[in-house]
């Protein structure tokens, strides 16, 4: 339980990608990182530690040795959810009654697990500085603020017998009656302690209110929004910033836009991590050959959530490959190689887990069953280098309340300093 408590922290402050981001980048700075502005000349050297952020729901932490063995060291997570996007023009008024936000999903979701719990708003807005350029403010509404209410099994008879969502006319929360006409856009201004007239964009989202628990006979389990995948990232965090005397150049990746497929400026099929480390290489006099010699005797995890084996869904699961929550790292196979793992670094993965004492189960999904995508696959195509494939297991993967263990996290936290320390 050592490190719960914060997890759980960190997942309460961390209602968007953007607050996410900058609880890491308030963690690193506490740990003695610099950062470091990609439209400035970096001024870096060995025995440095440096964070770079991009779209501010991207950031990447260095860590320099003074005298680095060859070989990159790189783990990387995400940090977007599945959740609703505002719109612009988010107020709805329907039959001068009520007023509802118009919103539209973000990455695949289990609609259901949205009805009937308190929701909130959070994200970013960018407003008119006043001297003619532009500012951006993070904004959470920290209250209970909308709700997705179910129709009444007596109006939908069948609605425990399966339903097909439609999520324009399904999924639109209740903003208020109609005395709260026309005051949406005013309370975000009020929670960014703005004005409207100064907002000129945003990117607001949705988000379940209340802080997730450990719960469980053992108290084994945690339930919370955004495990997948704010658990990895959090714990990536701690065991690279816990890791002294690194070897080898280490770099600590959290990207956004994974769960709509990485092809933005800030995802893992973006130039950030291959610009980030070419600057790198540059600021420390090494030639192009250096780079890519680094490159081949470089290593990434990929850190993103597994399925666990469900306990009503047994069927679902590989005959033989079934991890358990609570049973240790997820390695993640797949042969068309949606997943980057192969044998050689499953090898290279499995001996750093036996080093610190770990245990590591294996996914590969139903041959019957096609599976998704994650970080790994996509950033080897700007960076190519041996890499694995890894998760915690859980249950209910992209529902708006997820489950899974209290001891892989601490696993993880061991794993990545371990990691960080070969």
């Amino acid at each position: 339980m050592k490190h719960i408590e914060e997890m759980l922290d960190f997942l309460y402050k961390s209602p968007s990608c953007f607050h996410a981001v900058d609880e890491i980048k308030k963690h690193l700075k506490k740990a003695g990182y610099e950062q470091l502005d990609e439209s400035q000349k970096w001024k870096i050297h060995a025995g440095g530690k440096y964070f770079v952020m991009r779209n501010h729901s991207s950031i990447i932490a260095l860590d320099l040795p003074e005298n680095p063995v060859s070989g990159y060291r790189i783990m990387a997570s995400h940090s977007d959810s599945p959740c609703f996007k505002i719109k612009e023009n988010p107020e709805i008024v329907v039959e001068d009654k009520y007023v509802k936000l118009n919103v539209e999903n973000y990455g695949g979701m289990i609609y259901s697990s949205w009805y009937d719990r308190p929701l909130s708003v959070a994200g970013r807005i960018i407003c008119d500085d006043g001297r003619g350029g532009l500012t951006e403010r993070l904004v959470n509404i920290d209250r209970d603020l909308l709700i997705i209410p179910n129709l009444a099994i007596h109006m939908d008879r069948e609605v425990n017998t399966g339903y097909k969502y439609n999520p324009q006319k399904d999924l639109q929360p209740i903003y208020g009656t109609i005395a709260s006409k026309g005051r949406f856009m005013e309370e975000v201004a009020e929670a960014a302690d703005t004005k409207t007239d100064v907002i000129l964009g945003h990117d607001l989202f949705l988000y379940q209110r209340g802080r997730g628990s450990v719960l469980g006979g053992s108290n084994e389990f945690l339930a919370a929004p955004k495990l997948d995948d704010l658990q990895c990232a959090f714990s990536s965090l701690k065991g690279f910033t816990a890791a002294k005397e690194k070897k080898h150049i280490s770099i600590l990746c959290v990207f956004d836009n994974e769960e709509t497929g990485s092809g933005t400026k800030q995802g893992a099929a973006s130039s950030f991590l291959y610009d980030t480390l070419q600057r790198i290489n540059e600021a420390m006099g090494r030639s192009y050959e250096d780079y890519l010699i680094d490159l081949s005797e470089g290593f990434m995890v990929s850190a993103d959530n597994a399925h666990g084996l469900h306990p009503n869904h047994q069927e679902k699961a590989d005959p033989v490959n079934r991890p358990v929550v609570g049973g240790g790292i997820v390695i993640k196979f797949n042969a068309a190689q949606k997943y980057c793992t192969d044998g050689a670094s499953a090898a290279f993965f499995r001996q750093i887990c036996k080093k610190a004492g770990l245990k590591t189960q294996n996914f590969t999904n139903r041959s019957d069953i096609a599976g998704g995508s994650t970080l790994g696959n996509l950033s080897n195509l700007m960076v190519p280098m041996k890499s694995v494939d890894i998760g915690l297991p859980q249950l209910a993967m992209h529902s708006a309340w997820e489950t899974a263990g209290v001891k892989d996290t601490e696993d993880m936290i061991v794993m990545a300093e371990q990691f960080f320390r070969e």
